[in-house]
């Protein structure tokens, strides 16, 4: 008897949430609508993802149809989620898919885990949602869950493996994918970072953690380091109603997506001058250094960007370069840091 998959099942049952990638109850999940959803909601929250998937599931509604697809049609209609590798090995893997598979998903967690850009978490939530395998599945609603529950004071990311083996015992061979997503779920409505409905949890009676009082302690993670400053230039030439864009290179951050052409993001304590930046400039010409500063924050750093702006006299051809109407920016994919630099030019 496995207490723990039967109390959070019933849970389960009852209180699921309605998501678009989700099969109704008696429906068999789509492998392909699984992974999608898996790979758009890394690092990013359900209800950004909700509409995402509905575009992304209504222009490419099969893994064949997302296969056949520009990677450029792909990145623009990415453009906002973030974390665009995920992009690039979401059509690798699709293509991957449709001509070495067939156009059917592997079945399995191990054969899963072979493909680009899949994890072992998401292999793991494929495999058991989409095909029933009794895979552990952990992410961070159950890392947090499992470490309440038996209370790990081991930190963050050395108590992995236990959090793992917990998961692996209390998973059943019947419902797995409910049983992975009723823990998503629980994380997600119940046992959240802060102010936890434990009164409500299924597992109440099974949380050490509630029953020391001290569950928002939990999972412990070390302390982070301040994110560096990076500093840079970017710029914006226009010309007859049209601005100037990059096309960045596939590989690294941002890889095939349009933004300006700017100095080198690196870290240091005071702005790049112009005139240290006209190396990386997209012509020569006069510019005017805009007072505005753009400010992102990416996972490892944070980044503040001025802008530098001049007029062409022509639309110049530039290696990677394209022009785009200025009046239309919103249509050609501009990541959220890209859309922040272009904001400084109304300033």
């Amino acid at each position: 008897m496995n207490i723990y998959a039967d109390d959070l099942l019933t849970w389960y049952d009852h209180n699921k949430r309605t998501l678009p990638w989700r099969a109704m109850s008696g429906e068999q999940p789509d492998p392909y609508r699984v992974w999608l959803s898996e790979i758009m909601l890394q690092q990013t929250t359900v209800a950004t993802v909700k509409s995402y998937f509905e575009k992304f599931t209504t222009i490419w509604p099969t893994v064949q149809d997302l296969a056949a697809a520009p990677q450029e049609d792909i990145l623009k209609e990415w453009a906002g989620l973030g974390y665009y590798a995920r992009a690039r090995n979401l059509h690798k893997c699709a293509i991957t898919i449709a001509h070495e598979h067939n156009g059917v998903f592997p079945s399995t967690e191990a054969e899963l885990k072979t493909l680009p850009g899949i994890g072992d978490y998401t292999a793991a939530a494929i495999a058991a949602i989409a095909f029933n395998e009794a895979a552990a599945v952990v992410d961070g609603n159950i890392e947090r869950i499992i470490s309440r529950t038996h209370y790990i004071e081991t930190p963050l990311p050395k108590a992995k493996p236990a959090i793992k083996s917990a998961v692996k015992a209390k998973t059943p061979t019947d419902r797995p994918g409910d049983f992975a997503q009723a823990m998503m779920d629980l994380g997600a409505t119940i046992c959240r970072p802060k102010n936890p409905d434990c009164l409500l949890c299924p597992w109440q009676l099974h949380c050490d953690a509630l029953k020391h009082g001290d569950m928002e302690r939990f999972p412990v993670k070390p302390p982070k380091a301040p994110k560096p400053v990076r500093r840079a230039i970017s710029f914006w030439v226009e010309h007859d109603g049209h601005v100037l864009l990059e096309r960045r290179q596939d590989k690294g951050l941002l890889g095939g997506m349009p933004g300006f052409f700017s100095s080198p993001w690196v870290e240091r304590n005071n702005h790049p001058t112009v005139e240290e930046s006209l190396d990386f400039a997209p012509l020569d010409t006069e510019w005017a250094l805009g007072s505005g500063i753009a400010t992102h924050t990416f996972t490892h750093f944070h980044l503040e960007t001025k802008l530098a702006k001049a007029t062409a006299k022509t639309k110049i051809n530039i290696e990677n370069g394209f022009w785009h109407p200025m009046n239309d920016l919103k249509s050609v994919g501009l990541p959220t840091v890209f859309k922040k630099i272009a904001k400084l030019n109304t300033q």
